[in-house]
């Protein structure tokens, strides 16, 4: 099963159209990875940037917009890894509500060690998470 978090559309989201302004769906993204991290992989954001050092930065994404979300849609977002390397994660995001799939985006993230600025291998924790969740799918 694909890890899963929501994300009710606010004002705020939305164009002068009334539908979800295609940038702040990458912003909902990057918050379900930040659900992701603390809730299934062990660590949060706090504790990956400020004490550990490294961050999560997207190095490849592919989009494509399905059907558009309005004002107070709660969407259902979907994370679930395909491949996991030494220092890489890729992972599908679907957005969904009411029965209809909103967004899918193909998404790689890099681990990196944030003093460097370099690639770095994950931690083993939370490697080993991200290689469970694969197992489940």
């Amino acid at each position: 099963m694909p890890f899963t978090t929501t994300w009710q559309v606010r004002f705020a989201d939305v164009d002068p159209a009334g539908i979800v302004f295609y940038p702040r769906y990458l912003e909902m993204l990057n918050g379900a990875v930040e659900d992701w991290f603390a809730t299934d992989l062990g660590v949060s954001f706090r504790q990956m940037h400020m004490v550990e050092r490294f961050g999560v930065p997207t190095v490849k994404l592919d989009v494509t917009f399905l059907s558009p979300s309005e004002l107070g849609d709660v969407l259902t977002i979907g994370i679930t890894p395909s491949q996991v390397g030494r220092s890489s994660c890729t992972f599908t995001a679907l957005f969904s509500a009411e029965g209809r799939d909103r967004l899918r985006a193909e998404v790689v993230l890099v681990c990196m060690d944030l003093d460097e600025h370099v690639s770095c291998a994950w931690p083993e924790s939370v490697r080993e998470r991200m290689l469970a969740a694969m197992a489940e799918t």
